[in-house]
């Protein structure tokens, strides 16, 4: 069977996390539909990420160089029908219907931005938006109008967790982000000569801003919805879901250039969970899927580990 899915995932310092998000992955996931790529960021802890790609030996490791390059390289590469981004604090906790999350994308044509696995009508319930119901192939689908989104989460229709994308619009957005202008990726692209000379990070990362070449994750989901935000009128207006199977575990963060939400505590940074990870710890995922999360981005609660 050809696979139909480009997973591109995102990690840094974060082995453990990153062990866990696979492995999650994996289980909901039929391996003959999925091809993954992982952007790893070489810092600290190799020996530990060693241990986690030999472990996943079909995982395609991109060791990161330039960011926006080899971003832009595995999604030229990527054949699939759909893109899933990726990001290494993410667990899957339910089985992944793709056969109707394809069937919805015939059906949604045109109208379909994405299907996203982070909402559920439960999830939304309480919220302002308004919930649409259609039947799919006998299944009772939902979608919302993200273009008149009424809470953070309803209003962003492009994120790195948990949603397939139809890869040409994927490359739309991202062509529609990034300035068009030959001269200006000649002379002020992320390889280019006077960007590479600029001697302060962040005048660096102010010019790259400038003409849209994303620098990191974050700029990577950031820029490019506010561009779909800003140009809603030319993009699929649904965001369409059926139930919510997986989440952000937030309990530490390696980027610190958005502010950091998660609790912070001495026993979940970088440090102490790759020193338990050589232990032979592991995300407790089991425990994740017994005890399913209802929001797209969950607590220390949710953070367990386990003896591998």
């Amino acid at each position: 069977m050809d696979r139909v899915i480009s997973n591109i995932v995102f990690t840094k310092n974060r082995p453990l996390q990153l062990e866990g998000y696979l492995a999650s992955l994996y289980r909901y996931f039929s391996p003959e539909l999925i091809e993954t790529s992982v952007i790893y960021k070489k810092e600290l802890f190799a020996r530990e990420y060693e241990s986690v790609f030999s472990q996943y030996k079909d995982v395609r490791v991109i060791v990161e160089g330039d960011f926006h390059k080899d971003v832009m390289g595995a999604i030229d590469r990527a054949k699939t029908k759909y893109i899933l981004f990726g990001i290494d604090d993410v667990a899957f906790f339910d089985r992944v219907d793709f056969e109707l999350i394809d069937k919805t994308f015939k059906r949604g044509g045109e109208e379909i931005f994405g299907f996203t696995l982070r909402f559920s009508p439960a999830t939304l319930k309480n919220g302002p938006d308004e919930i649409i119901a259609e039947q799919v192939d006998g299944q009772t689908i939902c979608k919302l109008d993200w273009t008149g989104g009424q809470t953070p989460h309803t209003r962003y229709p492009f994120e790195l967790c948990c949603t397939f994308y139809r890869t040409d619009l994927v490359k739309k957005i991202l062509a529609g982000t990034m300035s068009s202008n030959s001269a200006a990726k000649m002379f002020f692209g992320p390889d280019s000569v006077i960007v590479k000379l600029v001697p302060i990070r962040k005048w660096r990362r102010s010019l790259l801003k400038r003409f849209g070449f994303f620098f990191s994750p974050n700029t990577l989901e950031s820029w490019p919805c506010r561009w779909s935000q800003r140009n809603a009128e030319t993009l699929p207006r649904f965001t369409y879901f059926q139930r919510i199977c997986g989440s952000a575990v937030q309990v530490n963060m390696v980027n610190t250039s958005t502010a950091n939400t998660t609790d912070g505590t001495a026993e979940q940074t970088v440090e102490v969970l790759n020193e338990k990870f050589r232990q032979g710890y592991r995300l407790d995922i089991d425990y994740i899927a017994q005890h399913k999360p209802s929001q797209p981005g969950c607590g220390k609660d949710y953070f367990r580990l386990v003896r591998a």
